[in-house]
């Protein structure tokens, strides 16, 4: 194997906010945070990322072959973006080579979790549950890590961000969850605002007070910037870059949240997958826009961020007969921010000869995602290893945290 290291009016507001939900929680213990102002952000792509065309080992003698018309190259009209002397990067993610360039972003390959059947819904399950198995818990691990923080602890008491019309599972659990989602209602009345909470008022309190919260969380995501339009939703390439602005806002102030999880949909690509242009290229420029505005927004706090990108497993290394990629196994994990120990593209790499694939083929994974998430954590946060195998990633004893990931 290879180790490589290489201003907005409460009638805008009623038409384009979504609403606060917060649950009360008791902290089980304490543990010393990191001396920083950390912010990790936790970006989820639905669907499963070919990891080999985001990231293509194009220094490996296999890959070409398998991957046919949607390799990528060093040559030709779009060339992939060189991150080192075997690697390359998709050329629609000119922010992260940017990023990568100035020492803030990072790739760890051939990564995947335990899972291994394949199925989105329990793929996706595992992934943001940080359980061993499927359907074992409704709580996500970023949640289970808050909700053991001591009480009055900063990133605690600001709860986390769920960015989406539900939650995602990764960030829902015991602990406070602020939930904000872009527009989907079209603009309101000028007064529905104040007739709302005086019904509300005397009619439900629980109501009464989520709709508060709401319009406050809009306002402020509004503070620092023009009214969030709608622009498709979060699976559409523009709907990325402006829900990131949304959440980015929110965690960019000293009263926001220092936790957040985000889910961005539309990566499954059996068919018309595209190369170096088409379906997936777009959404990987819809990624890659959305973490240049997630530097871009939260400006001097981007110092002490780390952004995870994931998604519950890889693609075939073989393309199928429709030009696509199937459910496969090992994946990239990207990493960006100021807080990362970037410029490196780390990867006990497998390889992808014949005999290297697992099952014949998939890229075989060498690191556990679970594994990253915990490093971070540690890192970031100062949350120990027992705690993290058993509490936040449980029965995880045997995967120790990766640790140098922070800078």
């Amino acid at each position: 194997m290879k180790l490589c290291e290489t201003s907005l009016s409460r009638r805008a507001v009623l038409g384009t906010s979504g609403a606060l939900f917060a649950w009360a929680f008791m902290p089980r213990f304490a543990f010393a945070a990191g001396a920083r102002d950390a912010r990790f952000v936790c970006i989820v792509l639905r669907g499963a990322l070919d990891g080999l065309a985001t990231v293509a080992p194009v220094g490996d003698p296999a890959y070409a072959g398998l991957h046919g018309d949607l390799a990528l190259s060093l040559t030709g009209d779009i060339p992939a973006l060189p991150l080192d002397g075997f690697f390359a990067l998709h050329p629609s993610m000119p922010n992260f080579a940017r990023l990568y360039k100035a020492g803030q972003a990072s790739v760890v390959h051939a990564a995947a979790t335990g899972y291994r059947d394949r199925s989105h819904f329990d793929g996706q399950d595992v992934l943001e549950s940080g359980q061993p198995a499927p359907g074992r818990t409704e709580s996500g691990w970023l949640n289970r890590f808050l909700a053991g923080l001591p009480a009055g602890e900063r990133i605690a008491a600001q709860g986390a961000l769920g960015v989406g019309p539900v939650a995602p599972l990764v960030v829902r659990g015991p602990a406070p969850v602020l939930g904000w989602s872009p527009a989907v209602l079209p603009p309101a009345g000028d007064d529905l605002a104040t007739r709302l909470t005086a019904l509300y008022a005397e009619r439900d309190s629980g109501l009464h007070q989520a709709l508060l919260d709401g319009l406050k969380t809009q306002d402020l995501i509004a503070m620092n910037g023009p009214a969030i339009k709608r622009q498709g939703g979060p699976a559409d390439p523009k709907g990325m870059s402006q829900t990131a602005l949304g959440a980015a806002r929110l965690l960019a102030r000293d009263d926001g949240p220092r936790i957040a999880g985000l889910a961005f949909e539309g990566w499954d690509t059996h068919a018309n997958e595209g190369g170096v242009k088409g379906q997936l290229a777009n959404r990987l420029g819809g990624l890659d826009d959305a973490l240049g505005v997630f530097a871009a927004t939260l400006g001097p706090k981007w110092k002490d961020t780390a952004v995870m990108v994931v998604t519950e497993f890889g693609r075939t290394a073989r393309i199928n007969g429709t030009q696509g990629t199937d459910h496969g196994t090992g994946t990239v994990v990207l990493l960006a921010g100021g807080a990362i120990r970037g410029g490196r593209v780390i990867a006990d790499w497998p390889g992808l000869s014949e005999a290297a694939l697992l099952e014949g083929r998939d890229l075989r994974p060498t690191v556990d995602v679970r594994a990253i998430a915990k490093g971070l954590l540690a890192d970031l946060f100062g949350a120990p290893a027992g705690y993290l195998a058993r509490d936040v990633f449980p029965d995880t004893d045997a995967i120790a945290p990766f640790r140098d990931l922070v800078a």
